[in-house]
C-alpha cells in the first residue's frame, strides 16, 4: 500500500504510543515508519547492559559541535535507532517531572497541557506493580515497576541522602517529588519493557497497521499548504508514501527539527545556506534546544556485592532462568530531588546514584568496586540549536547543547558537588567508602571544582524544545501539535516540551504520545 491514513515517523517512545492508540480504529490505516530495526537484543533486554548499545548499530552515535564551556569538546551523545527508540536504550527510570513543569506550559499558552489534564493520561499509559491509585494506572501497556533486585549498596545510599537532610520519598511520581528513595523503572519482572513491547507487540496482528523498519525518511514533502506524504530511502531505493489526513513527526528532538528543515520548514536564512526552498519561515524550528547536564562522581568501596560483579557467569545465569540478580538493575536504582538554592518553583537538581562505577558513559571501567552518584541538572537554563549540515538527509545534524553557557547552571553544580560529598562521608557510607575518584581529592577549591566539572560534564540524554509549543514567534506546533504554517502535519515527542521538565524525560514523552493520539482522533 502507497497510501495510508496517518504516517508516523518514528516507532520511539511517543511514536509507537501513536500509531498504536490510532490504529485502535479499524477503519483507519495507518504506517509507521523506522529508520532501525528489531529492538529484540539482549543488549536491549538486560536492563544493566543498556551502556553497550552505545556506538553500535542500535545507535545513531551524534557527536555536538565544539562545546566553548567545556573547553571545545564534543560530546558524544547516543540516540536508540531501532524500534521503541530511547525506551529501548535509557536507564529505564520512570519519572513524569514536577506538577510545575505542566502548569507553568498551561499558564504560558500550551491549552490543555497542565497538570491535572494530562494525570489521566500517565495513568492511562501505566501498569503499575502497586496497582491503581489517585497518581497511578493499574492495566496501562506501560509496566512500571519497583526493582527486581534492590541492591544493598543503593539502600545505604538513600540511608546516606536521609542523614543529610533529605526527607524519604518512595514515589517521585506521587504528591511530592522532593527526597530521596528508589526509583520506579520501565521493567515487567526483571527486564526491560519499552514502547516497542507495550504499545506495538499488541498491535502488530491489526491489518490497519503497517510498520515499515529499515526505511529512513528524507523529507515531507507538502503541496499547496499541506503535508501529503513522505520520502523514505529504503534498500536503496528512493520510495513515496502518501498520507490523506496527517503525517506526525516523532523522530525526537534531534531528528525532528533536521526533517522539518529537510522539508522547507524552519529558518529562511539557514535553508538557503542549503539551497533548501523555503516553505514556511520559522527561526524556532531547531532552537531552544534543552538537556540535562550531568555531572558524576565516584568512590572506591569496600562493599560487597556491587555490580562490580554484575558480567559473571552466575549473574547471567540468574537473569535469563529467574530475571533476577544484577543484571536485572538499570544501573542508576536511586538518588532523589533537592533545591541548590531558595525561591525555585522546583527543584532543580537530580542525584542519580548506582552501586557500581559508571563514568563516560560506560566506556571507562575501574578495577575496584565503587560506587557512583550523579548530578543531573533537572533545572538547567541553557540553552542551544539544532542546524543543517548539508541538505543531505543522510548526514548527521549540526547540534550544539550550549551547556553551562547560564552561569547559573555552573553555581549549582558547584553546590551540587559539595553535597554529594557530604552525602559520602555521611554514618550510612562512611565505613564502605574509600578514596574519591571523580573528580577526586585535588578538586577542592571552587575554581578546581569548577575546572573538574567543565573537563568531565557530559549529560543525561535528555534533549528536548526544539519544535516546542507556542505561537507562531516563538514556538513551532500549536497547543494541538500541529505545525504553524503547514495542515495536515503534526509533530509528536519530546521537541514539543515548552520548556524541558525536572526529572528523565520517557516518561513525558509516552505522555506526548498519548496526547497527541487524543487530538488527532477528536479531529478526525
Amino acid at each position: 500500500m502507497s497510501s495510508y491514513d496517518y504516517i508516523v515517523v518514528g516507532a520511539g517512545s511517543a511514536g509507537a504510543v501513536v500509531a498504536a492508540r490510532l490504529s485502535e480504529d479499524p477503519s483507519t490505516r495507518v504506517l509507521l515508519v523506522e529508520a532501525g530495526g528489531s529492538h529484540k537484543h539482549l543488549n536491549v533486554q538486560v536492563p544493566a547492559a543498556f551502556s553497550k548499545q552505545f556506538k553500535t548499530a542500535l545507535d545513531w552515535e551524534y557527536y555536538t559541535e565544539p562545546e566553548p564551556e567545556l573547553g571545545g569538546r564534543r560530546i558524544y551523545h547516543p540516540r536508540a535507532k531501532m524500534l521503541g527508540g530511547c525506551s529501548s536504550m535509557n536507564a529505564m527510570i520512570y519519572i513524569r517531572g514536577n506538577r510545575h513543569d505542566y502548569d507553568s506550559w498551561a499558564k504560558g499558552g500550551a491549552t490543555g497541557w497542565s497538570y491535572d489534564e494530562v494525570l489521566p493520561l500517565f495513568r492511562r499509559s501505566e501498569a503499575n506493580s502497586r496497582g491503581e491509585s489517585v497518581y497511578h494506572g493499574g492495566d496501562g501497556p506501560l509496566h512500571i515497576e519497583d526493582p527486581r533486585s534492590p541492591n544493598a549498596v543503593s539502600q545505604k545510599i538513600v540511608d546516606a541522602m536521609v542523614a543529610t537532610g533529605f526527607d524519604h520519598n518512595d514515589d517521585f511520581n506521587g504528591a511530592e517529588q522532593t527526597g530521596a528513595g528508589f526509583y520506579q523503572v520501565t521493567q515487567k519482572r526483571g527486564r526491560r519493557w519499552t514502547t516497542a513491547d507495550g504499545y506495538l507487540t499488541p498491535a502488530r496482528h491489526r491489518k490497519n497497521l503497517t510498520v515499515l523498519t529499515g526505511a529512513q525518511v528524507m523529507r515531507v514533502r507538502v503541496a499547496d499548504g499541506r503535508a501529503t506524504g513522505i520520502e523514505v530511502q529504503r534498500e536503496g531505493r528512493r520510495e513515496f508514501y502518501g498520507a490523506d489526513r496527517e503525517v506526525v513527526l516523532s523522530a525526537g528532538a534531534l531528528n525532528t527539527p533536521q526533517l522539518l528543515m529537510l522539508s522547507g520548514i524552519g529558518p529562511a536564512d539557514h535553508l538557503a545556506e542549503h539551497a533548501i526552498p523555503t516553505l514556511v519561515d520559522n527561526a524556532n524550528v531547531g532552537a531552544h534546544l534543552m538537556d540535562h547536564p550531568l555531572v558524576l562522581m565516584n568512590w572506591e568501596t569496600s562493599a560487597k556485592g556491587t555490580l562490580h560483579g554484575a558480567e559473571s557467569p552466575v549473574q547471567l545465569a540468574n537473569f535469563l532462568a529467574r530475571r533476577r540478580g544484577l543484571l536485572t538493575s538499570n544501573v542508576g536504582e536511586t538518588g532523589g530531588f533537592f533545591h541548590t538554592r531558595t525561591g525555585l518553583e522546583a527543584p532543580d537538581m537530580q542525584v542519580i546514584a548506582a552501586p557500581g562505577y559508571f563514568f563516560d558513559h560506560g566506556f571507562s571501567t575501574y578495577a575496584s568496586p565503587a560506587l557512583a552518584m550523579g548530578l543531573s541538572l533537572v533545572g538547567s537554563q541553557s540553552r542551544g540549536a539544532v542546524r543543517l549540515l548539508s541538505a543531505d538527509p543522510m548526514d548527521k545534524p549540526s547540534i550544539s547543547f550550549n551547556y553551562l553557557s547560564d552561569p547559573a547552571d555552573l553555581d549549582a553544580f558547584v553546590v551540587g558537588v559539595d553535597r554529594l560529598r557530604e552525602i559520602a562521608a555521611s554514618g550510612p557510607l562512611r565505613g564502605i567508602v574509600r578514596k574519591e575518584i571523580h573528580p577526586g581529592g585535588q578538586a577542592q577549591t571552587r575554581a578546581e571544582v569548577e575546572q573538574s566539572i567543565r573537563r568531565e560534564m557530559e549529560h543525561t540524554y535528555h534533549p528536548s524544545c526544539t519544535a516546542r509549543i507556542g505561537d507562531e514567534s516563538d514556538g513551532v506546533v500549536d497547543p494541538e501539535l500541529r505545525v504553524h504554517g503547514v495542515s495536515g502535519l503534526r509533530v509528536a515527542d519530546a521537541s514539543v516540551f515548552p520548556t524541558i521538565p525536572h526529572g528523565n524525560t520517557h516518561a513525558p514523552t509516552v505522555l506526548v504520545g498519548e496526547k497527541a493520539a487524543d487530538l488527532i482522533r477528536a479531529t478526525s
